[in-house]
Protein backbone atom coordinates (compact mmCIF):
# COMPACT_ATOMS: atom_id res chain seq x y z
CA UNK A 1 0.00 0.00 0.00
CA UNK A 2 0.64 3.69 -0.49
CA UNK A 3 2.38 4.32 2.99
CA UNK A 4 1.46 8.27 3.65
CA UNK A 5 3.66 8.78 6.79
CA UNK A 6 6.74 7.56 4.90
CA UNK A 7 5.94 9.26 1.45
CA UNK A 8 5.34 12.62 3.38
CA UNK A 9 8.68 11.91 5.10
CA UNK A 10 10.86 11.10 1.83
CA UNK A 11 8.99 14.43 0.59
CA UNK A 12 9.88 16.94 3.48
CA UNK A 13 13.71 15.09 2.91
CA UNK A 14 13.80 15.93 -0.72
CA UNK A 15 13.27 19.66 -0.60
CA UNK A 16 15.19 20.02 2.27
CA UNK A 17 18.03 19.21 -0.31
CA UNK A 18 19.11 22.43 -2.28
CA UNK A 19 18.89 21.88 -5.96
CA UNK A 20 18.33 25.40 -8.00
CA UNK A 21 18.88 25.66 -11.65
CA UNK A 22 22.31 24.83 -12.69
CA UNK A 23 22.61 23.05 -9.00
CA UNK A 24 20.81 19.92 -9.04
CA UNK A 25 24.13 17.76 -8.36
CA UNK A 26 23.66 17.54 -4.43
CA UNK A 27 19.89 16.37 -4.74
CA UNK A 28 21.05 13.91 -8.07
CA UNK A 29 23.55 12.44 -5.61
CA UNK A 30 20.93 11.44 -2.88
CA UNK A 31 18.39 10.67 -5.63
CA UNK A 32 20.78 8.24 -7.32
CA UNK A 33 21.73 6.49 -4.16
CA UNK A 34 18.08 5.93 -3.12
CA UNK A 35 17.60 4.57 -6.64
CA UNK A 36 20.44 2.61 -6.93
CA UNK A 37 19.29 0.80 -3.20
CA UNK A 38 15.95 0.28 -4.33
CA UNK A 39 17.52 -2.00 -7.22
CA UNK A 40 16.97 0.35 -10.14
CA UNK A 41 19.58 0.79 -12.91
CA UNK A 42 20.92 3.91 -13.35
CA UNK A 43 22.53 6.15 -16.06
CA UNK A 44 23.33 9.61 -15.23
CA UNK A 45 22.83 11.77 -19.05
CA UNK A 46 26.49 13.44 -18.16
CA UNK A 47 26.07 15.22 -21.54
CA UNK A 48 22.75 17.21 -21.20
CA UNK A 49 24.78 18.29 -18.17
CA UNK A 50 27.83 19.84 -19.86
CA UNK A 51 25.61 21.22 -22.75
CA UNK A 52 23.53 23.11 -20.22
CA UNK A 53 25.91 23.94 -17.59
CA UNK A 54 24.70 22.29 -15.01
CA UNK A 55 26.44 20.69 -11.85
CA UNK A 56 24.68 16.76 -12.94
CA UNK A 57 23.40 15.45 -15.79
CA UNK A 58 19.56 13.95 -15.93
CA UNK A 59 18.92 10.80 -14.30
CA UNK A 60 18.00 8.14 -16.04
CA UNK A 61 16.70 5.08 -14.03
CA UNK A 62 15.15 1.12 -15.17
CA UNK A 63 12.47 -0.92 -13.95
CA UNK A 64 12.66 -4.21 -15.29
CA UNK A 65 8.87 -5.74 -15.46
CA UNK A 66 8.16 -9.43 -14.89
CA UNK A 67 5.69 -8.83 -18.14
CA UNK A 68 7.67 -8.40 -21.17
CA UNK A 69 5.00 -8.30 -23.84
CA UNK A 70 3.70 -4.79 -21.70
CA UNK A 71 5.00 -1.70 -23.93
CA UNK A 72 7.40 0.16 -21.93
CA UNK A 73 6.34 3.37 -19.53
CA UNK A 74 8.14 6.67 -18.70
CA UNK A 75 7.38 8.93 -15.70
CA UNK A 76 9.70 11.99 -15.45
CA UNK A 77 9.73 14.83 -12.97
CA UNK A 78 12.43 17.25 -12.98
CA UNK A 79 14.87 18.12 -10.31
CA UNK A 80 15.98 21.46 -10.20
CA UNK A 81 13.56 24.38 -8.55
CA UNK A 82 13.13 28.13 -8.36
CA UNK A 83 14.44 31.20 -6.29
CA UNK A 84 14.35 31.53 -3.85
CA UNK A 85 14.66 27.96 -3.24
CA UNK A 86 17.50 27.22 -0.53
CA UNK A 87 17.17 26.67 2.80
CA UNK A 88 14.42 25.62 2.60
CA UNK A 89 12.83 24.86 5.96
CA UNK A 90 9.07 22.53 5.73
CA UNK A 91 6.17 23.14 7.82
CA UNK A 92 3.50 20.83 7.88
CA UNK A 93 0.20 22.49 9.36
CA UNK A 94 -3.87 21.86 8.58
CA UNK A 95 -3.09 18.60 6.43
CA UNK A 96 -0.72 20.68 4.11
CA UNK A 97 2.89 21.19 3.56
CA UNK A 98 4.40 24.66 3.34
CA UNK A 99 7.05 26.36 3.60
CA UNK A 100 8.36 28.81 6.41
CA UNK A 101 7.61 31.60 4.15
CA UNK A 102 11.04 32.59 3.09
CA UNK A 103 11.40 30.15 0.22
CA UNK A 104 9.13 28.19 -2.72
CA UNK A 105 8.68 25.13 -0.75
CA UNK A 106 9.94 23.22 -3.93
CA UNK A 107 6.63 21.13 -4.14
CA UNK A 108 7.58 21.85 -7.79
CA UNK A 109 8.71 19.01 -8.35
CA UNK A 110 9.81 17.60 -5.66
CA UNK A 111 6.18 16.59 -4.56
CA UNK A 112 6.51 14.42 -8.05
CA UNK A 113 9.26 12.37 -7.66
CA UNK A 114 8.65 11.62 -3.77
CA UNK A 115 5.36 10.39 -5.33
CA UNK A 116 7.37 8.25 -7.83
CA UNK A 117 9.82 7.11 -5.11
CA UNK A 118 6.95 6.05 -3.22
CA UNK A 119 5.31 3.73 -5.97
CA UNK A 120 8.76 1.99 -6.68
CA UNK A 121 8.45 0.77 -3.01
CA UNK A 122 4.70 0.03 -3.19
CA UNK A 123 5.45 -2.08 -6.00
CA UNK A 124 8.06 -4.22 -4.74
CA UNK A 125 6.41 -4.36 -1.73
CA UNK A 126 3.35 -5.87 -2.77
CA UNK A 127 4.83 -7.67 -5.71
CA UNK A 128 2.93 -6.36 -8.23
CA UNK A 129 3.46 -7.33 -12.00
CA UNK A 130 4.26 -4.83 -14.42
CA UNK A 131 5.87 -3.93 -17.82
CA UNK A 132 9.24 -2.56 -18.13
CA UNK A 133 8.91 1.14 -16.38
CA UNK A 134 11.74 4.22 -17.20
CA UNK A 135 11.93 7.72 -15.13
CA UNK A 136 13.66 10.40 -16.35
CA UNK A 137 14.65 13.07 -13.93
CA UNK A 138 15.79 16.29 -15.61
CA UNK A 139 18.02 19.49 -14.92
CA UNK A 140 17.37 22.97 -15.79
CA UNK A 141 13.52 22.57 -16.48
CA UNK A 142 12.74 25.72 -14.86
CA UNK A 143 15.59 27.53 -16.25
CA UNK A 144 14.33 26.48 -20.15
CA UNK A 145 13.25 22.94 -20.41
CA UNK A 146 16.93 21.98 -20.84
CA UNK A 147 17.22 18.89 -19.27
CA UNK A 148 14.87 16.88 -21.79
CA UNK A 149 15.48 19.56 -25.01
CA UNK A 150 19.21 17.78 -24.38
CA UNK A 151 18.68 14.32 -23.33
CA UNK A 152 19.91 11.85 -24.55
CA UNK A 153 16.96 10.18 -25.99
CA UNK A 154 18.61 6.70 -26.94
CA UNK A 155 18.35 5.74 -23.35
CA UNK A 156 14.79 5.30 -23.77
CA UNK A 157 12.69 2.78 -25.09
CA UNK A 158 9.22 3.53 -23.98
CA UNK A 159 6.55 5.70 -26.55
CA UNK A 160 4.14 6.97 -24.46
CA UNK A 161 4.47 8.71 -21.16
CA UNK A 162 3.95 10.93 -17.89
CA UNK A 163 4.97 13.71 -16.52
CA UNK A 164 4.37 14.98 -13.37
CA UNK A 165 4.43 18.60 -13.45
CA UNK A 166 1.41 20.86 -13.50
CA UNK A 167 -0.62 22.44 -10.39
CA UNK A 168 -3.93 21.08 -10.68
CA UNK A 169 -5.37 18.33 -8.74
CA UNK A 170 -4.73 14.98 -9.35
CA UNK A 171 -7.12 14.18 -12.62
CA UNK A 172 -6.01 16.84 -14.24
CA UNK A 173 -4.17 15.57 -17.71
CA UNK A 174 -2.59 18.28 -20.00
CA UNK A 175 -2.80 17.13 -23.36
CA UNK A 176 -1.82 20.21 -25.32
CA UNK A 177 0.63 23.08 -24.22
CA UNK A 178 2.44 25.97 -26.58
CA UNK A 179 5.37 27.10 -28.37
CA UNK A 180 6.95 29.50 -26.77
CA UNK A 181 9.68 31.93 -28.13
CA UNK A 182 11.45 34.77 -26.79
CA UNK A 183 12.87 38.14 -27.75
CA UNK A 184 15.87 39.62 -26.77
CA UNK A 185 16.05 43.19 -28.40
CA UNK A 186 18.99 45.99 -27.83
CA UNK A 187 18.05 49.53 -28.63
CA UNK A 188 20.65 51.52 -29.58
CA UNK A 189 20.53 55.50 -29.10
CA UNK A 190 22.78 58.20 -28.72
CA UNK A 191 24.15 59.77 -25.76
CA UNK A 192 24.52 63.23 -24.87
CA UNK A 193 24.35 65.81 -21.55
CA UNK A 194 20.48 65.54 -20.61
CA UNK A 195 20.60 69.40 -18.89
CA UNK A 196 23.30 71.07 -21.35
CA UNK A 197 22.87 69.75 -24.75
CA UNK A 198 19.87 67.12 -24.69
CA UNK A 199 18.43 67.69 -28.35
CA UNK A 200 21.48 66.24 -29.23
CA UNK A 201 20.94 62.99 -28.33
CA UNK A 202 18.66 60.02 -29.01
CA UNK A 203 17.00 58.29 -25.79
CA UNK A 204 17.09 54.77 -26.08
CA UNK A 205 14.46 54.31 -23.18
CA UNK A 206 11.99 56.90 -24.68
CA UNK A 207 12.43 54.16 -27.98
CA UNK A 208 11.44 51.32 -26.41
CA UNK A 209 8.79 53.23 -24.61
CA UNK A 210 7.01 54.14 -28.02
CA UNK A 211 7.30 50.35 -29.07
CA UNK A 212 6.08 48.82 -26.29
CA UNK A 213 3.54 51.34 -26.26
CA UNK A 214 2.47 50.12 -29.52
CA UNK A 215 2.56 46.63 -28.46
CA UNK A 216 -0.32 44.36 -28.04
CA UNK A 217 0.91 42.53 -25.33
CA UNK A 218 -0.50 39.76 -22.26
CA UNK A 219 -3.69 37.87 -23.45
CA UNK A 220 -3.68 38.29 -27.50
CA UNK A 221 -6.78 35.60 -27.79
CA UNK A 222 -7.53 32.21 -26.43
CA UNK A 223 -4.50 30.76 -27.57
CA UNK A 224 -1.73 33.14 -27.80
CA UNK A 225 -0.06 35.58 -25.05
CA UNK A 226 2.59 37.99 -25.07
CA UNK A 227 5.00 39.90 -22.06
CA UNK A 228 7.08 42.43 -21.76
CA UNK A 229 9.14 40.87 -18.82
CA UNK A 230 12.77 42.86 -18.47
CA UNK A 231 13.78 46.23 -19.18
CA UNK A 232 17.34 47.55 -18.69
CA UNK A 233 19.77 50.53 -19.48
CA UNK A 234 20.60 53.57 -18.82
CA UNK A 235 23.55 54.90 -16.32
CA UNK A 236 22.83 58.63 -14.93
CA UNK A 237 19.76 60.61 -14.91
CA UNK A 238 22.35 63.15 -16.21
CA UNK A 239 23.07 61.06 -19.39
CA UNK A 240 20.34 60.40 -22.51
CA UNK A 241 20.10 56.88 -22.27
CA UNK A 242 21.84 55.44 -25.78
CA UNK A 243 21.37 52.03 -24.72
CA UNK A 244 18.39 49.75 -23.33
CA UNK A 245 17.86 46.24 -23.27
CA UNK A 246 14.39 44.49 -23.89
CA UNK A 247 13.36 40.81 -22.89
CA UNK A 248 9.94 39.45 -23.91
CA UNK A 249 8.53 36.43 -25.31
CA UNK A 250 5.54 35.11 -26.90
CA UNK A 251 3.49 31.62 -26.71
CA UNK A 252 0.63 30.13 -28.84
CA UNK A 253 -0.72 26.82 -29.04
CA UNK A 254 -0.30 27.53 -32.58
CA UNK A 255 2.88 27.87 -34.87
CA UNK A 256 1.21 30.40 -37.18
CA UNK A 257 -0.22 32.93 -34.30
CA UNK A 258 2.82 32.48 -32.61
CA UNK A 259 5.21 33.89 -35.83
CA UNK A 260 1.91 36.50 -35.79
CA UNK A 261 2.62 37.73 -32.58
CA UNK A 262 6.59 37.78 -32.80
CA UNK A 263 6.39 39.50 -36.11
CA UNK A 264 4.33 42.47 -34.39
CA UNK A 265 6.54 42.62 -31.66
CA UNK A 266 9.67 43.06 -33.79
CA UNK A 267 7.64 45.45 -35.97
CA UNK A 268 6.52 47.82 -33.62
CA UNK A 269 10.43 47.63 -32.28
CA UNK A 270 12.01 48.50 -35.75
CA UNK A 271 9.44 51.14 -36.73
CA UNK A 272 10.08 52.81 -33.13
CA UNK A 273 14.00 53.05 -34.18
CA UNK A 274 13.24 54.23 -37.44
CA UNK A 275 11.01 57.02 -36.51
CA UNK A 276 12.94 57.73 -34.07
CA UNK A 277 16.69 57.28 -35.16
CA UNK A 278 18.46 54.56 -32.98
CA UNK A 279 19.51 51.37 -34.32
CA UNK A 280 17.76 47.34 -32.99
CA UNK A 281 19.65 44.64 -32.62
CA UNK A 282 17.38 41.27 -32.06
CA UNK A 283 17.83 37.76 -31.24
CA UNK A 284 14.96 35.59 -31.13
CA UNK A 285 15.05 32.19 -29.27
CA UNK A 286 12.89 29.09 -28.90
CA UNK A 287 12.52 27.38 -25.67
CA UNK A 288 10.53 24.31 -26.62
CA UNK A 289 7.81 23.25 -29.16
CA UNK A 290 4.31 22.89 -28.84
CA UNK A 291 2.38 19.97 -28.70
CA UNK A 292 -1.51 18.29 -29.06
CA UNK A 293 -2.67 15.07 -28.16
CA UNK A 294 -6.03 13.95 -29.04
CA UNK A 295 -8.07 12.46 -26.67
CA UNK A 296 -8.35 9.14 -28.12
CA UNK A 297 -4.50 9.07 -27.88
CA UNK A 298 -3.90 5.86 -25.95
CA UNK A 299 -1.93 7.49 -23.21
CA UNK A 300 -4.64 10.20 -22.86
CA UNK A 301 -7.35 7.48 -22.26
CA UNK A 302 -4.67 5.65 -19.88
CA UNK A 303 -4.88 8.90 -17.50
CA UNK A 304 -8.44 9.51 -17.85
CA UNK A 305 -9.41 5.79 -17.12
CA UNK A 306 -6.89 5.25 -14.39
CA UNK A 307 -8.09 8.62 -12.89
CA UNK A 308 -11.70 7.56 -13.18
CA UNK A 309 -10.75 4.59 -11.42
CA UNK A 310 -10.08 6.18 -8.31
CA UNK A 311 -13.18 8.13 -8.44
CA UNK A 312 -11.26 11.53 -9.56
CA UNK A 313 -12.26 13.47 -12.21
CA UNK A 314 -10.72 13.36 -15.05
CA UNK A 315 -10.07 16.52 -16.76
CA UNK A 316 -8.48 16.86 -20.41
CA UNK A 317 -7.20 20.56 -20.69
CA UNK A 318 -4.77 23.00 -22.62
CA UNK A 319 -1.97 24.38 -20.93
CA UNK A 320 -0.96 28.17 -21.49
CA UNK A 321 2.99 26.70 -19.52
CA UNK A 322 5.67 24.49 -21.16
CA UNK A 323 6.89 21.59 -19.70
CA UNK A 324 9.32 18.39 -20.32
CA UNK A 325 6.32 17.13 -21.82
CA UNK A 326 7.04 19.30 -24.79
CA UNK A 327 10.25 17.71 -25.82
CA UNK A 328 8.95 14.51 -25.02
CA UNK A 329 6.32 14.61 -27.69
CA UNK A 330 8.67 16.26 -29.88
CA UNK A 331 10.66 13.39 -30.15
CA UNK A 332 7.78 11.09 -30.54
CA UNK A 333 7.10 10.03 -27.09
CA UNK A 334 3.20 10.72 -26.60
CA UNK A 335 3.48 12.25 -23.06
CA UNK A 336 0.79 14.16 -20.62
CA UNK A 337 1.28 16.48 -17.99
CA UNK A 338 -0.25 15.19 -15.43
CA UNK A 339 -1.86 17.55 -12.45
CA UNK A 340 -0.35 17.10 -9.05
CA UNK A 341 -2.09 19.08 -6.83
CA UNK A 342 0.63 21.53 -6.09
CA UNK A 343 -0.61 25.16 -5.09
CA UNK A 344 0.81 28.23 -5.58
CA UNK A 345 3.90 27.28 -7.43
CA UNK A 346 6.87 30.27 -7.84
CA UNK A 347 5.85 31.95 -4.67
CA UNK A 348 6.96 31.83 -0.96
CA UNK A 349 3.34 30.43 -0.30
CA UNK A 350 3.45 27.64 -2.32
CA UNK A 351 1.76 24.40 -0.88
CA UNK A 352 0.69 20.89 -1.43
CA UNK A 353 -1.69 18.94 0.43
CA UNK A 354 -0.97 15.47 2.11
CA UNK A 355 -4.01 13.85 0.70
CA UNK A 356 -3.01 14.93 -2.97
CA UNK A 357 0.62 13.43 -2.67
CA UNK A 358 -0.80 10.75 -1.72
CA UNK A 359 -2.92 10.30 -4.57
CA UNK A 360 -0.53 11.22 -6.92
CA UNK A 361 1.61 8.22 -5.61
CA UNK A 362 -1.80 6.51 -5.94
CA UNK A 363 -2.84 8.09 -9.24
CA UNK A 364 0.65 6.55 -10.88
CA UNK A 365 -0.33 2.92 -9.57
CA UNK A 366 -3.59 2.69 -11.42
CA UNK A 367 -1.87 4.30 -14.36
CA UNK A 368 0.60 1.53 -14.48
CA UNK A 369 -2.38 -0.82 -13.79
CA UNK A 370 -4.38 0.48 -16.99
CA UNK A 371 -1.77 -0.30 -19.06
CA UNK A 372 -1.36 -3.77 -17.45
CA UNK A 373 -4.61 -4.22 -18.26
Amino acid sequence: MIIQERLVKEFIEMVKIDSPSYKEGKFAAYLKKLLEDLGLEIVIDEHAGQVVGSDTGNIVAKLKGDLPALPPILFSAHMDTVSPGEGIKPQVKDGAIYSDGTTVLGGDDKAAIAAIIEVIRHLKEEKISHGDLEFVFTIGEEAGVWGSHYLDYSLIRAQMGFVLDCDGEPGTIVCQAPVHEKIYATIFGKAAHAGMNPEEGVSAIQVAARAINNMKLLRIDEETTANIGVISGGLATNIVCDKVKVHGEARSLKEEKLQQQITHMLNCLQNACREMGARLETKIERQYPAFHLAESEAVVQIAKNAAQALGLKAEVVASGGGSDANYFNHRSIKTVNLGIGMSKVHTKEEFIKIEDLVMTARYLVAIIGEVKG
